[in-house]
């Protein structure tokens, strides 16, 4: 061997990919065919091949990769941050870092739609929930949204679905958040409304169908909200409150001073700033708006036996039923970081985050007290940790100096500096603030005794108790909260124990070395709108993962700001708008969307004021050509743009891809490609090559951010040159090669960019070769799957030469329909094989949607293709009378430890039920609950922590 052989820099591909070159073999074996270049023939059609190398360099190995991205985070400089504007340095307890965020049993489990085996995300899930009604005083809380200003967009539009209101003006206080107003005008303009901004006093001065207030306001000011709330309420708006989490713990909360919704952002209880994400927004109401609300709520319910039992309620994945009349392409949140958020919580209790609250503001206080006796003039009077100084022409020389002494400050307007206090802030920072403002080192202790508590609170502290229920009471030892943890984790299953073949979603390897850098400080304890010059490094990565998108999709540009796949819709439709309107082109309003598509397509679309035509499929799944060509030519003058899906929906790479991209473009739209599939285009087509003037990348998907149970995500737009210049900007950082005035998207300029490495370093790691490898494995994977199943299930769709794409969908209709068993039956039933069930009901009803990704071993990919063959001899076994229609190990399923113990009625055996198989008894996985009941939790919600004698 060659020296550089010997190196194996490429080392990591094969840790990637699953398969080896023997299994490879004799799979292709199965598949008739001797190497993977001829399954890749049979698979994409030819005249959509990328037959080049990509332009991607090499691949390093894992520890070349982590010295080169070390290097470049280097850049970064940590200044201690008091910038605040909604982000602010935190702590977050180790004891939930280890266990938690560097947890793969917690950040690589899926959304819990199959509840049974997802209890533990759920009950922190739920946790999150009662904290955030507590805080905010509200009746219902949903399990977190993407950030804080889409919170209040989203706000904005239930505002107008739920008010009696005939206006079509929404009021937006001027003391918002600049990011909140930014994302909130991006919204308000494609959905139609009038935004009006003023004080909060004037808004009850006209009628308004909603209103927004800022609690503390931009500038750190407090002022009691219910009167304002009051007048506006009486003229028919429905009233919101932006509100800082840290701040409710010692100010009266939303509610009480008549708030209808509470929106705001999480950070503060855990959870690194990160550049700007990812954090959980949390988003709270009134129980009477519960089903006009956005996003996913946990409720309570009962499983088979009567006992307590959680799941998603109500809007579980609403937009795949309701379509375009669904009230978010919102399907995503942000679990993992909602359940830090929570857990925060758990470990500190009341009296724990109280105190951190109480010192925050004493720091402030005290600061303050200090700016006034040494002459300066405030702002305000009246704060919670937010002090604004106004020091005329000093302004400059103290903002220097503070840099200079490794404090970031904030440059508010003309010549007043903002100091935004924090967990992380010591009284040696106090004392060095007060001197790089007034010239002389304060006597902390002779001040900390001249001012008095809630001076300046305007009157304003609560009175209200919170986190009162017991699981905020219990765990505050380390030991306690470390049993806690994994008494959670225990119940839920996850990448570390099985295989997840969710069609769509590509449940891939999320490998460690991807995941250390989210936690080092020079990429977590940077502030989104910190000064470039210390954010190089950040910057650099950033652009150097979007070079690699490029090379990998052929798009021009790349947006970083969207911060999940639904984002990622909004704002490639948006660019596509905004590029009509820029060509006199405002009629173009139709966006044709195929019956197969994601339901999250036709409600974004929606939300861009767009009317949604849908195209018809064939038989055999692929758009219909010639419908299409109908409805392009009936719309030829409104035709705004094309979403599709590719390969589709439904697997298939469909052979007429170019041909429909030209029939789009021949009548003047625009082609959206939904990136959800492009883990099965990567080094083989790119996206920009077939036709597609814009689309969105997964990156928790194709480029292995974890999921996150559910979240985080990332979604950035590849755009051709001409919608590049329509990508979104923001309007307090602006983002390199955006046009000034293009409103922003999300909060922060790059979205969730703290996870943002993760990309980075697959893509650093895996190289050209690497990537186009991994394609192959992922289809030579699916095609695996589906010809072992296809003796005993029906694959529902192939190309024209029988071969899937990545996934395959399996018909289930025939079995139910001979035997009464369901999908749900075996989605369940799979649970006591040790799996979680591919994707349900989706894209057609009745079938299962399988994608085993590149990186399962044949050994995983036999033990699932076992599973399933078994279950389909036990559903013969009710088609042929051996067990009842109703008492049988799939009607049960799944089933649990207690079910085995004391006296067995079914006529199935206890090992039947419980170790199916002899690999499930090796690695046995319990669900901790029977089946749920879906149905009582929906008549019967309750969405807050059931109190602990209910588990009894």
């Amino acid at each position: 061997m060659t020296l550089s052989e010997l190196f194996n820099h490429n080392e990591f591909v094969s840790r990637h990919i699953g398969i080896d070159d023997a299994d490879a073999a004799a799979m292709l074996a199965e598949l008739g065919l001797k190497t993977r270049a001829e399954l890749v023939d049979q698979t994409l059609p030819a005249d959509i091949r990328f037959n080049q190398k990509l332009a991607l360099p090499d691949a390093l190995s894992e520890i070349e990769s982590l010295a080169k991205l070390r290097a470049i985070s280097k850049k970064n400089v940590i200044n201690k941050s008091f910038i605040g504007l909604g982000y602010h340095p935190t702590r977050l307890p180790t004891v939930i870092l280890r266990n938690v965020l560097e947890n793969p049993g917690w950040y690589t489990a899926y959304t819990p739609y199959q509840a049974e085996i997802a209890q533990g995300r759920l009950e922190a899930l739920l946790n999150f929930q009662q904290m955030i009604i507590d805080l905010t005083g509200l009746d219902v809380a949903n399990a977190s949204m993407l950030d804080e200003a889409t919170a209040a967009a989203e706000a904005m539009a239930m505002a107008r679905r739920v008010s009696k209101s005939k206006s079509n003006q929404f009021f937006v206080d001027s003391r918002v958040l600049p990011q909140t107003l930014d994302v909130i005008k991006t919204r308000a303009a494609h959905f139609g409304f009038e935004l009006v901004l003023g004080h909060p006093e004037e808004a009850g001065n006209a009628d308004y169908f909603g209103a927004i207030f800022q609690y503390p306001g931009e500038a750190g000011d407090l002022i009691d909200l219910t009167p304002h709330i009051a007048a506006a309420k009486a003229r028919g708006a429905v009233s919101i409150v932006a509100a800082d989490i840290m701040a409710m713990v010692l100010l009266k909360s939303p509610a009480e001073m008549g708030a209808e919704i509470a929106v705001g952002l999480s950070q503060r209880f855990g959870v690194p700033m990160g550049f700007g994400g990812p954090h959980a927004a949390y988003f709270a109401f009134k129980d009477e708006m519960k089903r006009s609300a956005p996003g996913r709520i946990i409720g309570v319910s009962v499983d088979a036996k009567g006992r307590p039992a959680l799941r998603m309620a109500l809007q579980t994945r609403e937009q795949h039923i309701r379509r375009e009349k669904a009230n978010s392409n919102i399907c995503t949140s942000q679990v993992l970081l909602a359940n830090i958020a929570g857990f925060y919580a758990v470990y500190h209790g009341a009296a724990g985050v109280t105190r951190i609250a109480e010192r925050i503001h004493r720091l402030a206080a005290l600061f303050a007290h200090a700016m006034k006796s040494a002459g300066f003039m405030l702002a305000s009077h009246c704060f919670f940790d937010t002090v604004q100084v106004e020091l005329g022409a000093k302004v400059d020389k103290v903002y220097s100096d503070a840099l200079a002494a490794g404090y970031n400050l904030r440059k508010a307007d003309g010549s007043v500096l903002g100091v935004s206090f924090h967990e992380q802030a010591t009284e040696e920072d106090l004392i060095k603030l007060i001197e790089l403002f007034t010239g002389t080192a304060p006597n902390l202790q002779a001040l900390d005794e001249s001012v008095r508590d809630d001076a300046y609170l305007a009157g304003l502290r609560r009175e209200s108790a919170i986190l009162t229920h017991p699981v905020f009471n219990t765990h505050h030892s380390e030991h306690e909260m470390l049993r806690y943890l994994k008494k959670l984790e225990n119940k839920d299953l996850a990448l570390n124990h099985s295989m997840i073949s969710l069609g769509s979603c590509t449940m891939k390897l999320n490998a460690t070395s991807e995941m250390l850098p989210i936690t080092w400080r020079e990429f977590a304890e940077i502030h989104p709108f910190a000064p470039r010059e210390q954010t190089a490094g950040y910057l650099e990565m950033i652009e150097g993962l979007a070079e690699q998108l490029k090379a990998i999709t052929g798009f021009d540009a790349i947006s970083m700001q969207p911060n999940s796949g639904a984002q990622g819709e909004y704002a490639g439709l948006l660019a596509i708008r905004r590029y009509h309107d820029s060509r006199g082109d405002t009629q173009r309003d139709i966006c044709l969307i195929p019956r197969s598509a994601h339901g999250t397509n036709p409600a974004t679309a929606q939300m861009m004021g767009m009317k949604v035509v849908v195209v018809d499929c064939d038989d055999a799944g692929n758009i219909d050509v010639a419908d299409l060509k109908a409805k392009t030519e009936e719309h030829a003058q409104d035709l705004a743009a094309l979403m599709l899906t590719y390969p589709s929906t439904h697997g298939v790479f469909e052979e007429a891809v170019r041909e429909i991209c030209e029939l789009v473009h021949s009548h003047g739209g625009q082609v959206y490609m939904d990136g959800a599939n492009l883990n099965a285009q990567v080094g083989l087509c790119r996206p920009a090559d077939i036709g597609a003037d814009v689309s969105h990348m997964n990156l928790h998907k194709t480029f292995c951010i974890p999921h996150g149970g559910g979240g985080p995500g990332m979604g950035p737009i590849g755009l051709k040159a001409h919608l590049a210049p329509f990508m979104a900007n923001h309007v307090v950082a602006s983002v390199p090669g955006a046009q000034p005035g293009e409103g922003a998207v999300s909060a922060a300029p790059f979205g969730s960019a703290s996870i943002l490495p993760i990309p980075w370093m697959y893509i650093t790691m895996m190289g050209a070769d690497g990537m186009r490898e991994a394609t192959e494995a992922a289809l030579l994977n699916a095609n695996y799957v589906a010809t072992k199943l296809s003796g005993h299930y029906p694959v529902l769709y192939t190309g024209k030469n029988g071969r899937v794409a990545h996934e395959c969908i399996i018909d289930l209709r025939p079995l139910k329909a001979a035997s009464g068993i369901t999908e749900v039956d075996i989605a369940k039933r799979l649970m006591d094989y040790g799996f979680h069930a591919p994707t349900m009901s989706f894209p057609v009803p009745g079938t299962l949607m399988i994608e085993p990704t590149e990186s399962e071993s044949k050994v995983e990919l036999d033990r699932f293709i076992a599973a399933m063959i078994a279950i389909r001899e036990e559903v013969a076994k009710v088609e042929q009378g051996i067990w009842p229609a109703e008492d049988n190990p799939l009607k049960n399923a799944p089933h649990v430890q207690a079910d085995v113990i004391g006296e067995w009625v079914h006529p199935y055996s206890r090992e039947e039920a419980v170790f199916p198989l002899p690999y499930v008894a090796e690695n046995k996985f319990w669900p901790s609950v029977n089946r749920i009941d879906d149905v009582y939790g929906d008549r019967h919600l309750v969405c807050s922590c059931p109190s602990v004698d209910a588990y009894l």
